[in-house]
């Protein structure tokens, strides 16, 4: 992913006020591993239920504003819609984001199952198991990250796409 400015952030979000923009608490940019990450995701700090992704779409942020449906207590096993990591299953999140334009005015919203701390980038990188690899584990690694990455890509960018939607 691009390295992105407070402002690009602020500006990409389609399902967002201004000052829901504007209040959002931003991560550390300066920390974030940019080259590293399929998409930006990260839980306001200040405001618990509140957390926010950027995805690259026709090379250019859109950034969309969810709600945890919970504070973080005791999750239930599941697997991310955006990863399908195998491995973390319990530390998963239902997320929601309104829609933008009149849909989301209009009080619609959509939903899908994120790792908690939106980890995506990294469980897609994570080796693979013996029983993902089969008989051919070196050959077969780097095909199955590249997929997964692919994949992941595919799947946020689908996702914010649909919140982007007018229908």
């Amino acid at each position: 992913m691009r390295p992105l400015t407070e402002k690009q952030i602020r500006a990409s979000f389609v399902n967002a006020s201004r000052r829901e923009a504007a209040d959002a608490t931003l991560p550390d940019l300066d920390a974030v591993a940019w080259d590293r990450l399929d998409y930006l995701g990260w839980r306001d700090r200040k405001a618990p239920l509140a957390a926010y992704v950027v995805v690259e779409l026709d090379d250019e942020p859109v950034g969309v504003l969810l709600r945890a449906t919970d504070k973080g207590g005791r999750r239930k096993k599941a697997v991310c819609q955006w990863c399908a990591d195998i491995v973390v299953t319990d530390d998963v999140t239902l997320y929601v984001a309104r829609r933008g334009g009149a849909s989301g005015k209009a009080g619609n919203t959509i939903g899908t199952l994120i790792c908690t701390d939106f980890r995506c980038s990294q469980n897609v990188r994570r080796p693979p198991t013996r029983s993902e690899v089969g008989d051919d584990a070196e050959a077969m690694r780097e095909l199955i990250v590249e997929r997964r990455i692919a994949e992941l890509r595919e799947r946020s960018a689908r996702f914010v796409e649909e919140v982007r939607s007018t229908r």
